[in-house]
């Protein structure tokens, strides 16, 4: 007896996601969560890391078929070594990230990190790149430090292992509040970072090729999930709510404070040249890629009218 697959089995999309919790970084799950990716056809199975370098190493062992939140230096440094990773989208354009001293520290500027550690997520990420571009852009004498994810890297800087920490909002709200943690420095202090797509969605390349049909369709409950995160649907700040576990009005205020709907488009991969340039200064790249390099590199796949 052969038991055929019904006819609208849904297509199974192994997912890596960079820093769990994040509003950007929460689009898959809360589009799973409202069904909006079942109605294109499509299931998901998401793995959370703790940042780009680890996103993006099973994207390229195709173990899964696309990463989430993968620096666009790291992203451009691994396809220029021929890994087979493509850019099927815009993650974050501008960021939300900030940088935080424990509120005992002397450190309240960029320019007191001089000689002390100020931390980043993993090798290749984008806080790598933003830490590496304060430097820099403000001429520091600090020394970036990988801590993982925000909740390990407040543990460095509770426990003075590591004198500045990253974090991007819901993570470390609470502390501020509490006057444990103040903020040194914002992602957009740097010029490298303001209109610039920092973050971005790749894909296997393989997987690309033979499933591209499904990752088509998993753009389109992408795109459509995001409208609905925009949306007054007041379903989307419970589910982030409860997923973060923070109250509704700090989920509320996560989305309308630092996430501004324009920075999780994922339709147009912003400032290019500005990034590959940063890329080569940074030593991410040897050499700017060429035209025909960026056609292969970056296929977004279209907006459905």
């Amino acid at each position: 007896l052969t038991i055929s697959a019904p006819a609208d089995a849904a297509d199974l999309l192994k997912l890596t996601v960079g820093q769990r919790g994040n509003w950007d970084t929460s689009i898959a799950y809360l589009g799973e969560k409202a069904g909006i990716f079942k109605k294109h056809g499509i299931d998901l199975e998401i793995i959370y890391t703790s940042g780009s370098g680890e996103t993006l190493q099973p994207v390229i062992a195709g173990s899964v078929d696309l990463g989430f939140a993968v620096g666009t230096q790291g992203a451009m440094a691994a396809y220029a070594k021929g890994a087979p990773v493509r850019i099927i989208g815009a993650e974050a354009t501008g960021a939300a990230d900030y940088w935080y001293a424990k509120a005992s520290s002397p450190i309240k500027t960029l320019q007191d990190t001089n000689g002390r550690t100020i931390a980043y997520s993993t090798n290749g990420s984008s806080t790598q790149s933003i830490v590496r571009a304060f430097i820099d852009e403000f001429k520091l004498t600090a020394k970036p430090m990988a801590t993982g994810n925000p909740s390990a890297t407040l543990t460095s800087v509770m426990t003075d292992q590591v004198d500045v920490g990253w974090a991007s909002p819901p993570f470390g709200l609470k502390e501020q509040e509490a006057g444990q943690i103040r903020v040194v420095a914002k992602a957009t202090d740097s010029a490298l970072v303001r209109g610039q797509t920092i973050r971005v969605i790749v894909a296997n390349a393989q997987a690309l090729e033979k499933r591209k049909d499904a990752i088509d369709r998993f753009m389109q409950g992408y795109r459509e999930t995001i409208d609905y995160m925009y949306s007054d649907n007041p379903q989307v700040l419970k589910d982030y709510a409860a997923f973060v576990q923070v109250p509704e009005t700090t989920a509320k205020r996560v989305r309308d404070e630092f996430f501004p709907k324009s920075l999780v488009d994922p339709d147009a991969i912003k400032g290019l040249d500005s990034v590959m340039k940063e890329a080569v200064n940074l030593k991410f790249i040897t050499e700017p890629l060429t035209q025909k390099q960026l056609d292969e590199l970056i296929q977004i796949p279209p907006r459905k009218k």
